[in-house]
């Protein structure tokens, strides 16, 4: 599959991608992360039935209030981004690809509830090896999708 999108002999199943949030749509998120009704806390004192209470307020209230989504759309689209689809579903995914000729491919995925977002730290040390301490004959080219129906998948 060709995602040489500047050679214009491109794979038309596999779309350039950009991450575009409405500003509206980020502030709807914000009102509705603020509008959340907690759950009754826990009643132990440790994490034996989940994550705690007071955890997922404090992240609530990061999420609502100080959380800086422009700066994360911003660090995405500095990425190669493609959609293409796979039985029927569009799928998002990263690819980059190393400077090294010989670079093997890498499928580098995520779990639930994790995103895309907790990958990027190491796209570089995966692309540039020698950058980051390592050998040339380590590096990979590196493609991350956004597994879908996930809440991160774009």
């Amino acid at each position: 599959m060709s995602t040489d999108t500047a050679g214009g002999n491109a794979d038309p199943a596999v779309r350039p991608f950009r991450v575009d949030m409405a500003e509206e749509a980020i502030v709807d998120l914000r009102r509705r992360i603020a509008a959340w009704r907690p759950p009754e806390r826990e009643p132990v004192d440790d994490q034996s039935q989940g994550v705690q209470l007071a955890t997922v307020q404090d992240l609530a209230n990061y999420w609502a209030t100080e959380y800086d989504w422009r700066r994360c759309e911003a660090k995405l689209n500095t990425l190669p981004q493609f959609m293409t689809e796979i039985d029927g579903l569009d799928v998002h995914f990263i690819h980059v690809r190393s400077p090294q000729r010989s670079a093997l491919p890498l499928i580098v995925s995520h779990g639930w509830p994790g995103s895309i977002i907790e990958q990027l730290k190491i796209i570089e040390p995966l692309t540039d090896p020698a950058g980051h301490g390592g050998s040339t004959s380590d590096a990979f080219d590196v493609v991350i999708p956004s597994l879908p129906g996930l809440p991160e998948n774009p």
